[in-house]
């Protein structure tokens, strides 16, 4: 008997100290990754003020964007709008290379891909350092967005994870370190990049922060190196999981064709919540995209928010969902994932509302609580159900595909909520997306405690 509690807490200790590790790796990818979010409004007006071929392709495709739908001629939408298109495309590169990063680690480990594609961040940030053109800062963007495995990865080494328990706590801590990353990130930027500005060298602020970002890279790199071990056991790496049809195809990644066809395919009747999990993500990062997106559009054009205040606004959102995700979500117990995100799912259907119809910055703020604290649970709770999923040999593959699915959700749902937004109005748009939630919350309406046939 102490023999099986000794095996059980080494188990525990070492899932803690994996957890702590891909914690930390985040944090540093994270930082890095943020570090350019405030600086883009005032990047992208430097390069306006350039001849850039690429720039005025790009600002063409914005101009008729924002022409067909009737937004305003304004520097602050079009500034939106064209950071928005920057953000899609870097989504869509996402899209492309999760699914593959993601099953190549089934095949060649965790460890190494994780090393390859920080190696690949490396290299996007050190053109970002060297950027004289609006194509070279592309370029940083294009490189980045097929080389950030960082996350599908992470969430794949925490899918490896024996116990329910840990996988739970693990996926919450990954929420911890994405906000964590994206308040302080931020912060860091603007502070550096202002302090840049009044050392009198204006015309390159983004130096410093882009300096940062390649450092937080490579340290992210050197902790790997030094500190991660392969958590995917050689005895069940396995052969490239899945055909590329149905690791880049919307449609297979929608229905985890790859994994359903694979020698080692789960039951049907898991299949079929893998695949009702999967819609449920993407519906809701659709909409959840589309909200973050227009939200800049509602403070500015109802409140008057200057850049600063916009920061602030969403520094309150990080702070809330890390403290919801730090206190709460880590301790949901194995069983009650399923019905806490329908707890907060049915949160965001007010969250929607409140914010769409706020007529003063007070209830605007409620409403953005309302929409943190749900915000905090249900990536956590989606992620530690699917990554149940799949053989042990697979994780790599369903975590991939699900962080695929996200990305395509996050460059979709910018596009059609701005247009409803702008044909619509504000109020129809958030209510609408407010009522969007009823079809993840329909697809989530089955039993899902009915015992099935565990993967093998």
């Amino acid at each position: 008997m102490s023999d099986i509690n000794s095996s059980e807490e080494d188990k525990g200790s070492f899932s803690r100290k994996i957890i702590n590790i891909v914690f930390t790796i985040l944090v540093l990818d994270l930082l890095g990754f943020t570090l350019i979010l405030p600086l883009l409004p005032s990047i992208l007006d430097h390069y306006s003020q350039e001849e850039d071929e690429v720039y005025l392709f790009m600002q063409s495709a914005v101009d008729w964007f924002r022409e067909s739908i009737g937004i305003p001629l304004d520097k602050k939408y079009n500034t939106v709008l064209f950071g928005g298109l920057i953000g899609s495309l870097f989504s869509l590169l996402q899209f492309l290379s999760s699914p593959l990063t993601g099953a190549l680690s089934d095949r060649y480990g965790r460890r190494l891909l994780l090393l390859v594609t920080t190696l690949g961040l490396i290299s996007s940030y050190a053109v970002w350092v060297v950027s004289k053109s609006f194509t070279m800062f592309l370029l940083f963007r294009i490189i980045g967005g097929l080389c950030k495995g960082n996350v599908s990865l992470c969430t794949a080494i925490v899918a490896d994870l024996p116990s329910p328990k840990a996988r739970n706590r693990g996926m919450a801590m990954i929420g911890i370190a994405f906000s964590l990353g994206f308040t302080v990130g931020p912060l860091m930027g603007a502070y550096f990049a202002m302090s840049f500005r009044a050392s009198g060298e204006g015309n390159a602020f983004h130096q410093t922060p882009a300096l940062l970002a390649l450092a937080f890279s490579v340290a992210d790199l050197l902790f790997i190196w030094l500190v991660l071990p392969e958590t995917l056991r050689k005895d069940l790496k396995t052969t490239f999981s899945g055909q590329c049809r149905d690791l880049l195809n919307p449609f297979a990644l929608l229905c985890f064709s790859a994994i359903s066809n694979s020698e080692e395919a789960p039951s049907k009747q898991r299949m079929e919540k893998l695949r009702r999990l999967g819609l449920v993500y993407f519906c809701y990062l659709f909409l959840f995209s589309g909200l973050e997106f227009t939200l800049s559009f509602l403070t500015h054009q109802r409140f008057k928010f200057t850049s600063m205040q916009q920061g602030k606004m969403f520094f309150f959102i990080g702070i809330i969902m890390a403290l919801i995700q730090g206190g709460y979500a880590r301790r949901i117990k194995p069983g009650k994932h399923i019905r806490n995100v329908k707890m907060a799912m049915v949160t965001l259907i007010p969250a929607f509302i409140v914010i769409g119809f706020s007529w003063s910055v007070t209830m605007l703020y409620i409403g953005l609580a309302l929409y943190s604290f749900a915000a905090a649970i249900v990536v956590p709770c989606l992620s530690t159900l699917v990554s149940d999923y799949g053989s042990v040999s697979q994780k790599g593959t369903v975590m991939g595909i699900l962080r695929s699915l996200g990305a395509l959700a996050r460059a979709m749902g910018p596009i059609v909520s701005s247009a409803v937004y702008w044909v619509a109005g504000a109020k129809i748009s958030f209510l609408l997306s407010s009522a969007g939630f009823i079809i993840p919350l329909a697809l989530l309406s089955t039993d899902w405690d009915v015992k099935d046939d565990k993967d093998k």
